[in-house]
């Protein structure tokens, strides 16, 4: 173990170093900030002018080069738009989505573990029928449809919740359900079709024929085996979500990190672009990590070696 954590955050550092040069060259293919930031009166020479102050004119190797030392020292640069430090501005934006998507995966997680223990305890009945309905359903729409049905069901026929804003508990509950069902649902088949096989198990059957209770059965011999492809699962939908929020930040006007880089890159703010992408690697880093190290929590059978 102490020679795994070492080596996995060495290779986080080569995944951020090429993210770097990709997103580096990809934010100057997509425009020229001085021609949407300068008034179509400028001349050439205020064009030149201004990318000179943005440290735009020297050769993109060289510029590179001086991005990398500034990372280096922990300076992401200066946002285009806002004048202020692009990390700044990033993890401002981040603390919102990061509410949002963990609100999300927390009710995917119940929602769905519960309906695919449920499904899987009872095939075929009507609770199993039900969760796969569900699982149906939340799959086979974006979560654009979901915020725009809920938002009809909840906040306009109802009015239990706002539709859209920031701030309080009430503003996160449709959010938080529309970004949720897509993982709930695969949660839910991931469950059940786990659970099933573990329940058909001999070990299983023989803890049965011993007379252990049914739900000490189910809650300290088959869940626990589930456990690790369920925290697979979860660990990369929590990347998926944060990634796939925009479109429910938009519908909901919540001021999070999707739509702060849809803006950055309409607003060619390359180091915010650059900012977004460096936190979003070291945040997947990190998580990836964090369910490494889990798995040897929850399986003592698994050791990382030298």
């Amino acid at each position: 173990m102490a020679s795994y954590v070492p080596r996995r955050l060495g290779a986080g550092l080569v995944t951020l170093l090429i993210m770097t040069v990709i997103i580096f060259a990809l934010v100057r293919l997509v425009g020229d900030p001085a021609h949407l930031m300068l008034p179509p009166e400028a001349t050439e020479a205020d064009r030149e002018l201004f990318r000179r102050q943005l440290g735009l004119d020297g050769p993109l190797l060289l510029q590179y080069r001086d991005y990398l030392l500034a990372l280096g020292r922990g300076d992401l640069g200066q946002s285009f738009r806002f004048s202020a430090p692009a990390l700044d501005v990033v993890l401002h934006r981040l603390g919102p989505s990061l509410i949002l998507t963990g609100a999300a995966m927390a009710f995917a997680a119940v929602l769905g573990v519960t309906l695919g223990i449920l499904s899987a305890v009872r095939p075929g009945g009507p609770a199993d029928q039900a969760a796969r309905l569900f699982s149906a359903l939340g799959q086979a729409a974006p979560p654009f449809f979901f915020s725009l049905l809920f938002i009809r069901l909840f906040a306009v026929e109802l009015r239990l919740v706002p539709t859209s804003g920031y701030g309080t508990l009430s503003h996160l509950v449709l959010p938080t359900l529309a970004l949720g069902w897509y993982s709930a649902a695969g949660l839910m088949r991931l469950t059940r079709a786990n659970l099933m096989d573990v329940l058909a198990s001999e070990y299983v059957k023989m803890a049965r024929a011993k007379g252990i209770p049914e739900h000490v059965v189910l809650l300290k011999h088959a869940l626990r085996n589930v456990a690790l492809p369920l925290v697979t699962f979860a660990a990369s939908q929590f990347g998926i979500l944060l990634g796939g929020a925009v479109s429910v930040e938009a519908v909901f006007a919540w001021p999070g990190f999707g739509s702060l880089i849809v803006e950055a890159i309409s607003q060619l703010d390359y180091p915010v672009v650059q900012a977004a992408v460096v936190v979003s690697v070291v945040l997947f880093i990190a998580i990836n990590l964090a369910v490494d190290l889990l798995y040897a929590v929850l399986d003592p059978r698994i050791r990382y070696g030298s």
